[in-house]
This record gives C-alpha cells, sequence and structure tokens, in this order.
C-alpha cells in the first residue's frame, strides 16, 4: 500500500545513520527479510516484483521499525477486551 514504510537505523562507527524505504507508488508494499546476517527491505509490486533493496549487515542495525500505513474504516480499540 502506497504509504507503507520500513525505518532502519544503522551504526556508521561515531554516529548512526537512518534509511527510509518507503512504497512509492499504490498497490506496492514493503517487506522485509534477515538471511544470513544481511537485513534486506525490498519494495514489491502486486505481482511480487521486487523494484528496489536495502541492504544491511545486521550487526550494524541498532533499529528496525515498520510503520504500515493507516488503515481506513478501522475503529480503534478493535480487538481488546473490555
Amino acid at each position: 500500500m502506497k504509504g507503507d514504510r520500513v525505518e532502519i537505523v544503522v551504526d556508521a562507527g561515531d554516529t548512526t545513520r537512518t534509511y527510509d524505504v518507503t512504497a512509492s507508488r499504490a498497490g506496492r508494499r514493503v517487506e522485509t527479510a534477515v538471511r544470513r546476517g544481511v537485513v534486506e527491505v525490498s519494495e514489491v509490486t502486486r505481482n511480487g516484483s521486487v523494484v528496489r533493496t536495502a541492504r544491511f549487515l545486521s550487526a550494524r542495525v541498532l533499529a528496525l521499525v515498520e510503520q504500515p500505513m493507516p488503515r481506513s474504516g478501522g475503529e480503534e480499540g478493535e480487538g481488546e477486551d473490555a
């Protein structure tokens, strides 16, 4: 969905750097995978084609924050026990 976003905070030695991968068009999504010590964040189309990919060494990744687009139509507190 347009607006899906992943924020990656990476240790760059004496400082930290922040990278954002965002779904750039409607119908695209952002997927995250951790394989063999590498964090891979990809923007993917509806049919599964990868548009772009960002790769980071997992030992250097400090934070990985997935921020989905706010969905409309849902009510606050759905699924909570009262």
